[in-house]
């Protein structure tokens, strides 16, 4: 078989074995330049198993893999392409099947591609503006004459009292802004906004004063991974047809250390009276979203969902296996598991009651943002949605909040490669589409 940068490869998947020798029985087949992905009919984790094959035929050096064959069904067809798809090999897949079908997957491979690369890119080439720009262009090219933006940047934010954002990024040399993105198919101004979307978009973060490590802040690039899963899934959403109105909004800073950062001890007086004692300067991301939190509250949507790689405690749970689900409305929870059972995600609710709001107290303002003990302490990711449930109207009503432990990967496993993940896309654009 030639695998050394070889320009297509056959993959059929398989409930027979028909290999013989050292071969037999193991999942992987190899025929000359043809590739089996053997599975009995009652494999158990059968989706699970196809990505991690996908990931050891990545490894052969193969360049691009084409799925054959009357077995692979929808759901099979995206479990290799998510294990098979890299760095450089974001879209190196032909599907199988219906016309309609290979469209789906190509469409949904497409938009995950565009997110998994913004995830990946350096610190560097994406700054809180960059980061603004270049999603108001991908989903504007998607629906032209639907979309509309605005942008709030630098000491806009403090005279519009967006001011988690205006506190966070002020320290860096690279203005921070909030960006708004309308998706309205009716271009009536007075139509409903039937769902807003809400991403922490940390482009790149070093703990501000409370520093990161050297390990711990390898890795911040992908801080704006929520962001990047938000937006991507308004993207999936309009390419499979969504005609109600959508608002996005992307809290985009960089949590750096200058003579004009924001420091421990600082109080923040948000739009909506709530006074923060800032505990932890790594715990910034839920700084920012508080006020795209108030922003889509404002909207008056009767769903609102935000996404963020939010708290370390979320992948000390999960393994990075789940994303972490919290709600205060139990029947929009259910229909998020729905969602993620329909898509094929891992999804997992954590415990959030509104006692969790005052799980970070202090002596000096309504709140801390954290505490000041590591990882801030017991619970932490439980505490951080009680701080932003602060920022919801009504009770919470309506409202979900994704903590997405398994976003990015540092390194290599059997199941994905290094980079961004994509994890929530699915799942938010099929909440929305269906809403």
């Amino acid at each position: 078989m030639t695998t050394a940068n070889s320009a297509s490869v056959s993959i059929t998947l398989t409930t027979s074995n028909h290999a013989q020798g050292w071969q037999q029985d193991k999942t992987l087949q190899i025929t000359h330049d043809n590739i089996a992905i053997y599975l009995p009919q009652d494999a158990v984790h059968r989706l699970r198993k196809i990505q991690m094959a996908a990931r050891k035929i990545e490894k052969l050096d193969i360049e691009h893999a084409s799925l054959q064959g009357d077995a692979w069904d929808e759901a099979s067809q995206w479990a290799f392409a998510l294990g098979f798809s890299c760095v450089n090999k974001l879209e190196n897949i032909s599907f199988c099947g219906e016309p309609a079908l290979i469209e789906r997957l190509q469409n949904k491979l497409a938009v995950y591609a565009w997110s998994r690369d913004l995830t990946n890119q350096t610190p560097a080439e994406l700054y809180p503006l960059k980061l603004a720009q270049l999603t108001s262009e991908y989903i504007k090219n998607l629906a032209p004459n639907h979309v509309s933006t605005r942008l709030i940047q630098g000491e806009a934010l403090k005279t519009q009292q967006w001011m988690g954002i205006y506190n966070v990024g002020k320290g860096s040399v690279n203005e921070p802004c909030l960006l708004e993105l309308d998706f309205n198919p009716s271009a009536d101004e007075n139509a409903e906004v039937t769902a807003c979307l809400v991403g922490k978009g940390i482009t790149f973060d070093s703990g501000g004063y409370s520093l990161k490590s050297n390990v711990g802040m390898f890795d911040m690039k992908c801080d704006m991974g929520g962001a990047a899963v938000v937006a991507g899934a308004l993207a999936l959403a309009i390419k499979q047809g969504l005609n109600q109105r959508v608002k996005l909004y992307l809290c985009c800073a960089e949590n750096m250390i200058s003579s004009n950062a924001y420091k421990l001890g600082d109080i923040i007086t948000y739009k909506n009276g709530v006074t923060c004692e800032v505990a932890n300067t790594d715990a910034e991301g839920r700084l920012v979203l508080a006020d795209g939190l108030m922003a889509a509250s404002e909207t008056g949507a009767p769903i609102i969902i935000d996404a963020a790689t939010l708290t370390g405690a979320a992948v000390m749970a999960t393994g990075g296996d789940y994303s972490a689900l919290f709600a205060l409305d139990d029947n929009v929870a259910a229909k998020a598991q729905a969602s993620a059972k329909t898509t094929g995600e891992a999804l997992w609710q954590f415990p959030l009651a509104s006692w969790h709001q005052d799980k970070c107290p202090s002596a000096f303002a309504d709140t801390a943002n954290s505490r000041t003990a590591k990882g801030g302490g017991a619970g932490g990711a439980s505490n951080a949605a009680g701080f932003l449930s602060r920022f919801v109207d009504n009770d919470g009503a309506g409202w979900l909040h994704f903590d997405l432990a398994g976003a990015y990967n540092g390194a290599d496993s059997s199941l994905w490669a290094a980079g961004a993940t994509g994890l929530g896309i699915a799942t938010i654009a099929d909440l929305i589409t269906q809403h």
